[in-house]
């Protein structure tokens, strides 16, 4: 990680507190988005400004818990290339955490649906997240990343026979989308003396007094928060404002990146 001097933290309070930023965006501004699939579904790639990321989705079919025999199970696993030397402690699991809390935990996805035979087989979802590049943000670049490549993801189709269970090849039968609920996407504000901003670049997190995390869906339902600093109650409200807007514009950006890939491969 990227060392920042006194000068330059000063340099950069001092600039915040004028409302201004280096890459001149305004506060509530979000840097560039751009959603990239791969040949095969549930393989995408994520880029907000310079932190790129890669999600991938895959399936087996498994037991169900004893706890829940009729529902299939999602499980999330961060990653973070060497490159990114990233010195925080534990950060892979406490982004692993909060993808589940997000979108496993708020019922994102349909995991009813992923049953095939009740007490005895279901799918069980993987999804791998990989942190390529790192230039602030990370969070909400892994949400977005993560929740596009279920979005995107396609299981094979099955027969069931007693108890005995097909699974058709691609070729065979069109594989099947996950039953999406809702489309929760993540809003990250750095936290400073009397101010905030959307999206913080890494040296904005790196002079930063704290976050605040809003994971939100385009119907204004909150599925989780995650604050690390002291936020006036005022301030709070703006923060969840500004997130539900957020959140309709990610999730438009979603759908539309999804539905340009499918007319893609229809062609």
């Amino acid at each position: 990680m990227q060392v920042v001097s006194q000068i330059e933290k000063d340099f950069i309070s001092t600039n915040l507190k004028a409302n201004k930023r280096l890459d001149f965006r305004q506060k509530t501004d979000l840097r560039k988005i751009k959603l990239t699939f791969g040949s095969s579904f549930g393989q995408c790639q994520v880029s907000l400004g310079k932190t790129k990321v890669t999600a991938n989705v895959s399936c087996e079919i498994t037991r169900p818990g004893l706890s829940s025999s009729t529902e299939g199970s999602i499980q999330f696993n961060t990653e973070i290339s060497p490159i990114c030397c990233l010195d925080l402690p534990d950060v892979e699991v406490v982004i692993s955490r909060m993808l589940e809390k997000s979108l496993r935990v708020s019922r994102a996805v349909d995991t009813e649906g992923l049953c095939i035979i009740a007490g005895e087989k279901v799918w069980s979802i993987k999804v791998d997240v990989r942190v390529i590049d790192h230039e602030g943000n990370l969070f909400d670049c892994c949400c977005l990343a993560a929740m596009a490549a279920l979005l995107h993801f396609r299981r094979p189709e099955v027969t069931v026979s007693g108890k005995d269970v097909i699974i058709h090849s691609v070729d065979d039968k069109v594989p099947i989308p996950l039953s999406i609920h809702h489309i929760p996407t993540s809003t990250t504000f750095g936290i400073y003396q009397e101010n905030y901003i959307l999206d913080p670049t890494l040296l904005e997190e790196q002079v930063a007094d704290g976050e605040l995390v809003i994971v939100m869906n385009a119907h204004k339902e909150i599925c989780c928060i995650k604050q690390s600093a002291s936020v006036a109650t005022e301030e709070v409200l703006q923060c969840m404002q500004i997130a539900s807007v957020k959140a309709v514009e990610l999730t438009a950006i979603l759908k539309e990146a999804i539905k340009k890939d499918s007319e893609s491969r229809n062609k």
